[in-house]
Order: C-alpha cells, then sequence, then structure tokens
C-alpha cells in the first residue's frame, strides 16, 4: 500500500519520509521537495501505520501554505480529516475555542488584526488626550509587543485575573505616556474579550503550564507533531512546540538556514542550526537535490551563499539538465536597467514565453517606478503582488491630488485632499458642501470659497486650505518638481507621513519627487504641473486596464516570493543601498540580506537575469553594484554588458570601507567579555554568553532563550 506514497521520491526523500519516531530533522535545500515529503509523511502515518488524522499537528507559517499542503494530503489519503495542519497561531485557537474556560474566557473570544488594535488604540488616545506625535499607532503596536514579549511579561495575568474596573482604573492611573497606551490597550481588550496573535500563544502557553490536565491531553492527543520553515520558528512558537512533544517526543522539522529572512520579526535559525544540541538523539537527513532550477543557476546561487559564515555548509546538487548561464546586466541608469528588462520580456514573449511564467523581483516597492513605466510604454502588462502599482499608492495619489488641485481645483482632487492632514473639514461639513454645489452648480472648492465666513467653518482650518491652494495657483509655471516639493511641505502631508513613521511611503514620496524631475529633463519647456498630470494620468489609467490580462508579468518582493518558482525571474536594482539594505548595519544583518538575494534566485527554474544601474540616489550618494553580483564567480555569469573595471573597484572599497564601519561602530563603543553583566533597553539585564564576530549572544533574566545581538545595543553594568 505504500508504493504509491514512496513513489518518486529520492533516498533522502524516502528516509524523511519513514523516519517517524523521535525527533527528526530534515534540512532541506531551495527546490528539493520539502513540501512532498511533508504530505508524503503524513500519508504515510495516517496509511501504513494508522495514525489517526486528527492526532497530527503539522504547523506551516501562512495560511496559504496550510490551505496548500492540507490540498495535497487530503489527495493522498483521501479524507476530508485532516488534523489540525494550520500556523501556529491558528492551532493556539484551536486550542482557546476548547479550553479558555482555564482563564475565564468565553469561547467566542475575539481574534483582533492591526486594523482592530488601532481602532482600539484610537479609542485610548481620544479618552486620554494623546496625538500621534506621542507615539504614532504603528510605534505604539511595536511598543505594546515590546511589552508583552519581554518588559513586562506577565501582563496576562492583569488579563486573566484583574476585575475589569480594577483594570481601567490602574489605566486612568497611569502618567507615562506608554504606560497610558499599554494599559490602555489590555483594558480594551479586556472589555471584549479580545485576544492579538501575541496573546494567541501565550495564553495557551499559560495554560499548559498552570492546567496539567489540559495539556496532557493536548500532549497525548497530539502523537506527531511536524513543522514547516523550521527556520522562522521564533521563541514563543518553540516553548510551545517543547510543551506539546515533551510526552510523545515525535517532533519532525523541515528548514533550510539558508532561507532564514525573518530574523526581523523574531524569527531565530538558531534553533535549526542547534537542533542536534536540544534533542541529542535527533536523526537529520540532508536533501540537497534540486529539482528546480538549471545546474547553472545553482552554481551561481552556491557561489554566493557560500560567503555566509554562519551556516550549515552544502551545496544544491543539479538534477535537471544543462540551460543558459545567468545574464547580468550593467545599466547606465535606473530607466535603462527598466528598459533592459522590458526588451528581454518582450524577446521571451516574442519566442513563445507567457507573461505569467516572468516574475521581476526587488528589495522594496520603491524600486519599481522607472520598471513600471518602461513596462507601460512597450506595453507589456503586469500585476504586483502583495503591493500596489506604484502611481496607485495612497500617497503618490495623495500628492498627486494635491498638485491637482491647484492646477485644477477640481472636485475629486478635493475630495481626497481638504481634509489631509485633518483640518477639521468632516463628514458634516463636506455634506454641507456637496448640497451647496449642486444647487449652486459649481464646485466643492468654490463652494468652500463662498462659505467660509459661515458658522460651519468657524472652528475649522478651511481658511488655511483655501490660503494653500490660492497661493500655488499662482505659482503654476513653476518647474513641477518644484512646485510639488513646496505643496507638499507648506501643506502639511509630508510632516504627516513623517508623524505616522512610514519610511516606505516616504521612500516612494521621494521616489515621485525624482520622477517628475526626470519627466522635467526629458520634456524641457513643456515640464509643467499639467503637462507632468497628463502624463501620468496614462500611467494610472493603466492600473485599471492590465486588470483585463490574465497573462501578466508577476512584480513582487523578495519576501513575498518566497515558497513560489517561476520559469524566469528577473533580479533588479541589485545595488548597494537597495540589496544589500542601506538600513543593514552588521555583519549578521549582511548575512540575512545574502540569504535575501539567495532566496530571490532559487526562485528561477529555467532562466534568471540579475540587474543593477549606476547613478545617483535620492539621498545624493552614488549607485554602485551590489555585493552579492561580486560574490558570484565571472565565469559563472553572462554579462551584458559587464561595469568597468573602475566601477567594480570603487564599489570594493565602498563595501569595504562601510564593512570597517560596522565593526568600528561595534567594537569601539566598548570592549565586552563572556561573563560580563549587561543592559538592553528592550530585553532588561542579562550576561553575556559568547562573543561571535560581530554578534554578542546573551542570556536575558526575562527571557528563557539566548539572543545574539549587536554590542552597540548593550551596556554594560559595573560590578
Amino acid at each position: 500500500m505504500s508504493d504509491d506514497i514512496l513513489s518518486g521520491l529520492n533516498e533522502e526523500q524516502r528516509q524523511a519520509v519513514l523516519a517517524t519516531e523521535g525527533a527528526v530533522r530534515v534540512v532541506a535545500g531551495a527546490g528539493s521537495g520539502k513540501t512532498r515529503v511533508i504530505s508524503r509523511r503524513f500519508a504515510y502515518l495516517v496509511r501504513e501505520l494508522g495514525v489517526l488524522p486528527r492526532h497530527i499537528l503539522c504547523a506551516t507559517f501562512t495560511n496559504k501554505a496550510a490551505g496548500v499542503m492540507r490540498a495535497r494530503i487530503r489527495r493522498l489519503i483521501g479524507d476530508d480529516d485532516t488534523g489540525y495542519i494550520s500556523t501556529f497561531h491558528g492551532f493556539c485557537v484551536s486550542v482557546l475555542k476548547e479550553d479558555s474556560h482555564a482563564v475565564g474566557y468565553p469561547k467566542n473570544f475575539l481574534v483582533v488584526d492591526n486594523a482592530d488594535i488601532d481602532a482600539m488604540l484610537a479609542r485610548v488616545y481620544e479618552e486620554r488626550g494623546l496625538t500621534l506625535r506621542h507615539r504614532t499607532f504603528s510605534d505604539a503596536r511595536d511598543m505594546i509587543e515590546i511589552q508583552k514579549t519581554f518588559k513586562q511579561p506577565d501582563y496576562y495575568k492583569d488579563l486573566i485575573a484583574m476585575p475589569l474596573e480594577a483594570l481601567r482604573e490602574k489605566y486612568m492611573a497611569a502618567r507615562d505616556v506608554d504606560e497610558i497606551i499599554f494599559l490602555g490597550y489590555l483594558w480594551q481588550e479586556k472589555k471584549c474579550f479580545a485576544l492579538d496573535y501575541n496573546d494567541l500563544i501565550i495564553f495557551t502557553l499559560y495554560i499548559f503550564e498552570k492546567n496539567e490536565a489540559i495539556r496532557q491531553k493536548w500532549q497525548e492527543r497530539l502523537e506527531y507533531v511536524m513543522v514547516d520553515e523550521f527556520q522562522d520558528i521564533d521563541d514563543l512558537q518553540y516553548r510551545l512546540l517543547k510543551a506539546l512533544v515533551s510526552h510523545h517526543g515525535n517532533l519532525f522539522v523541515v528548514g533550510d538556514p539558508d532561507q532564514t529572512i525573518y530574523t526581523w520579526r523574531g524569527a531565530n535559525g538558531r534553533f535549526l542550526l542547534d537542533f542536534d544540541l536540544h534533542f541529542p538523539h535527533a536523526k537529520t537527513v540532508l536533501m540537497m537535490k534540486n529539482y528546480r532550477s538549471t545546474p547553472e543557476i545553482l552554481s551561481a546561487v552556491n557561489s554566493l551563499i557560500g560567503k555566509n559564515q554562519h551556516r550549515i555548509k552544502k551545496d544544491l546538487l543539479p538534477v535537471r539538465e544543462t540551460g543558459p548561464l545567468p545574464v547580468c546586466h550593467h545599466g547606465s541608469n535606473a530607466k535603462d536597467e527598466a528598459r533592459w528588462i522590458a526588451d528581454q520580456i518582450a524577446k521571451l514573449k516574442a519566442t513563445g514565453s507567457k507573461y505569467a511564467e516572468m516574475a521581476v523581483l526587488y528589495r522594496a516597492h520603491y524600486v519599481t517606478r522607472a520598471l513600471e513605466e518602461a513596462l507601460i510604454d512597450a506595453k507589456i502588462p503586469y500585476v504586483i503582488y502583495s503591493g500596489t502599482p506604484f502611481f496607485a499608492r495612497r500617497e503618490i495619489k495623495d500628492a498627486l491630488s494635491y498638485l491637482r488641485m491647484v492646477v485644477y481645483k477640481d472636485d475629486l482632487s478635493f475630495r481626497r485632499v481638504a481634509n489631509l492632514p485633518k483640518r477639521n473639514l468632516g463628514q458634516r461639513r463636506m455634506a454641507f458642501l456637496e448640497e451647496f454645489a449642486e444647487k449652486e452648480n459649481c464646485t466643492l472648492y468654490q463652494s468652500l470659497q463662498r462659505n467660509l465666513d459661515d458658522e460651519i467653518f468657524k472652528r475649522t482650518k478651511a481658511k488655511d486650505f483655501v490660503g494653500l491652494v490660492e497661493t500655488f495657483a499662482q505659482r503654476t509655471d513653476e518647474p513641477a518638481s518644484e512646485l510639488l516639493a513646496a505643496i507638499l511641505d507648506v501643506g502639511g502631508y509630508e510632516r504627516l507621513l513623517r508623524t505616522e513613521g512610514s519610511q516606505e511611503r516616504l521612500d516612494n514620496l521621494a521616489e515621485l519627487k525624482a520622477a517628475v524631475r526626470e519627466y522635467e529633463e526629458t520634456c524641457g519647456e513643456e515640464a509643467d504641473a499639467a503637462h507632468f498630470l497628463n502624463h501620468v494620468a496614462l500611467f494610472t489609467a493603466s492600473d485599471a486596464e492590465s486588470d483585463a490580462f490574465r497573462d501578466r508579468v508577476r512584480l513582487m518582493t523578495i519576501h513575498a516570493a518566497k515558497g513560489l518558482e517561476f520559469p524566469v525571474v528577473f533580479l533588479m536594482a541589485l545595488n548597494e543601498g537597495v540589496l544589500p539594505s542601506r538600513k543593514t548595519k552588521t555583519r549578521q544583518a549582511m548575512e540575512e540580506e545574502r540569504r535575501l538575494a539567495f532566496v530571490a534566485m532559487t526562485r528561477a527554474q529555467n532562466k534568471l537575469y540579475l540587474s543593477e544601474a549606476e547613478g545617483i540616489f535620492n539621498d545624493g550618494s552614488v549607485r554602485f553594484p551590489s555585493r552579492f553580483l561580486l560574490d558570484i564567480d565571472n565565469s559563472l555569469l553572462d554579462f551584458d554588458p559587464a561595469p568597468s573595471n573602475a566601477l567594480i573597484a570603487e564599489a570594493r572599497d565602498e563595501i569595504a570601507a562601510k564593512d570597517a564601519r560596522f565593526v568600528n561602530s561595534i567594537y569601539a563603543q566598548q570592549a565586552l567579555s563572556v561573563g560580563q553583566r549587561v543592559h538592553h533597553a528592550a530585553f532588561g539585564d542579562g550576561v553575556v554568553l559568547a562573543i561571535e564576530n560581530d554578534a554578542v549572544k546573551v542570556q536575558f533574566d526575562s527571557i528563557n532563550t539566548p539572543r545574539a545581538l549587536s554590542a552597540g545595543k548593550l551596556e554594560k553594568i559595573e560590578n
């Protein structure tokens, strides 16, 4: 009966499927068939060993991955019962739906997302007179997470044990801003029996720790636990797994240390690397045969990732037939790079490839502006995954609406920006203007002008808005770039984005300003605001039209592409400051950036295109080729064309200088040694366990597992 389950598996995959007892670590390289192994192992446990599906937990990190896994397993076992195949948070919801009575919560508790949290914070801010200048909602959410995870790890005791009125009294007595926000949020949660993602795991762990009968019930029920993408696990999830498997001891984990790209959200790749230390009798299976990519692509990615020091040394082994070398393009500027990508896509389409078989990957959304323009010029349909087309992004539409407002004073722009930032022109006053405009057959802006002295607008900033529009309406013959920058500054929109703390939106705004300047350079005397708005209208109109195409090029960030594969992949903007990100400050973070490039390149099945361009960034710094291109042996790439030797030499000097600053910034501050007591702003006090290159491993008093951190974030505690 097991023949069909095991058929088509290579020797390493068979070993993984048949290793059913005890702790098993599968180190699975990209494209090595890990999803197949997990689903076949699930089927083997059910069909061959007779394990009931409801006694198996298969934990993944996204709902989409869980859905794919569930569908595969259902096809194999022919049963609608597929056990607990879910995310960690989804599994905890299952536990709490059954056992929330142990913490005094009803079964119909509310699970809240970021939008719900922001709504709760808005109530707290309004009640206690706080504004976004105290903390943006994004900052407040981060602060709450740090409080719950590190600073006040016992917070849940207030939620569980403290009466609602007592919690409110504690909240109302708070005076420190962070304490007000944190306690106010807890009170809002308690009031409606709401739990956020952190609470789900923490409440589940609390129940397991305090209620032996419930813990034993779940331990005995879950005879086999499997975890996909184990390199992405965080400390809380690891504690949950340890609690679940301590009875049967059957833990099967699959992961790839070279694809650890989520440490910024708490992932700890050491759990996979040190698995055999935590489980001394664990069996390890290496799955290195890659069924996705050609040998030429694998040679390039092996050359790249081999430069990382903190990894399990291994190479992906090719199985497929030979193909073309990865192509590397050096552009004279970002526009040239974008046109080259569009040209290659057009050539591939002309030779029979489908647009949907091609993906363009990048580090951050803001780099797509020139590419989108090139694709639109070439009439190539595209769709952006996990993002919005550049000219359809909220901040771009807002900025262009401001520009259009001073040029045309139209109703669409008025509705979008009249109360942005807030000018107390809410729904009631807008309804008044709409009614007056319809009655008098005039525009909304004219309606506002005629009613400025009406009592309804006395306590608003309507006159400021009219003054802004009228002032800049007299300046529309100025260069569009200067006009736009001035409007966003004087009108307060750019200040609003800074207050919100959205760096990505500010980056997009900077890219828009660059687009206007570029337009001016190519159009000469016609480069006023009206001409630019007409030019942009062609791009925004194409956004809606592109929905009609099913066959479209995929544009997405590398993080969004993880787990996917495409016949043709373009990895663009391979420049220092983009990939690796300009925010990279340590060697440890640089290794993660290299893993990110590795993940991007291993999405390619048949053809891989790499590109970068010369020029100047928006902050005035010079664009150099990424170190990750220089990491790859030249003989493994087909250059079309190659950057000059002089530029490469400059790039290497810049990289060396940057790396030297990394080291100096860490060790010039203080000399740390093993055994030294240190303090961290978020994690509290701890002791240094080890110093590895630029990372200091610290065991904090408030956390069960050590953390590897930059020394620059640690303060000595004098004995």
